[in-house]
């Protein structure tokens, strides 16, 4: 029986202090133990009231993930379009596209933490304006090749992205957003869609006005909805989870099977992909992850 939908798995980015050895270990067992996909987060600093943290940057990490691993997909979850200039974006999307032999995800996002924003000088006004044209930008470059372009954020002469990769028109496009404007901007051209768990309560029966957003969107771009992959992230308590989690919605937890259960009911709603944010993020918490996965391939 086929996997009713693909099961990914976000790396550890500021539950604790990872290192790089801690890191290729689960992005080499996601693969030993039949995760279909590893995703990093894309942030570079966090404040709250305990102080301050950051994780690891996102395509270095993705850059070492693809040579150290063979079948996963990766990508970033999601990718801000504010941290690198629209070119230098897409030449580090294709390089990672072939270190990896075509296995990026590329997740794009317009950013939303102003923390780190001011911390490392970025733009945060007109964020959904500046999107847009870098967004265009991209996706022109990784299919096309060349733009030349003068916009009122971004300014390219006869720019081109060589070498191509091994896919001709580049990774797939994945939109983390359910923004009516960002779906608007979005949807003539991306073939993946995510939503993050908070957005729609960690559960199946939170999906449908998510769905309904998106499918509403393609149609007034007159895109046929069916042609969107589905994809969300969902938050999963492990054996060994100790920390008391914040997050004002229900975990996902319980025998492998309840686990599995719940995957199904994901993909019963459409789902295509779902990427586990699970607690503890930990090489032993992802290992716990294999009955789960068992259960699921089982029916």
């Amino acid at each position: 029986m086929p996997r009713p939908l693909k099961v990914g798995i976000q790396l550890p980015e500021i539950e604790y202090e990872p290192r790089w050895t801690e890191l290729a270990e689960m992005a080499r067992l996601a693969e030993d133990i039949g995760l279909d996909s590893v995703w990093v987060g894309d942030h570079y600093l966090y404040r709250d009231e305990a102080g301050a943290s950051g994780p690891w940057e996102a395509w270095t990490q993705l850059a070492a993930i693809a040579a150290v691993t063979s079948r996963v997909e990766i990508g970033p979850l999601v990718a801000s379009t504010s941290f690198h200039e629209p070119g230098v974006l897409a030449k580090m999307a294709m390089t990672v596209e072939e270190i990896s032999g075509g296995r990026l995800i590329l997740g794009l996002g317009a950013g939303w933490n102003a923390t780190e924003y001011a911390a490392f000088g970025f733009a945060y006004d007109h964020r959904i304006s500046r999107f847009e044209e870098a967004f265009t930008i991209i996706c022109t470059l990784l299919r096309d090749g060349h733009i030349d372009h003068e916009g009122r954020y971004y300014t390219l002469r006869d720019c081109e992205l060589l070498p191509r990769g091994p896919r001709l028109e580049g990774p797939p496009l994945l939109i983390g957003s359910s923004g009516p404007r960002m779906l608007r901007i979005t949807m003539p051209h991306a073939q993946q869609w995510n939503a993050w768990y908070l957005t729609y309560g960690n559960r199946a029966d939170g999906l449908a006005l998510q769905r309904e957003l998106v499918d509403a969107a393609c149609r007034e771009v007159e895109r046929d909805p069916a042609e969107i992959e589905r994809t969300v992230a969902a938050l999963v308590r492990l054996p060994g989870a100790e920390r008391q989690r914040a997050d004002e919605v229900p975990l996902i937890e319980g025998a492998p099977e309840q686990i599995a259960a719940v995957l199904r009911d994901f993909a019963a709603e459409g789902i295509d992909h779902v990427q586990l944010v699970i607690d503890p993020v930990t090489p032993a918490g992802l290992a716990s992850l294999a009955p789960v996965l068992e259960a699921l391939d089982a029916g």
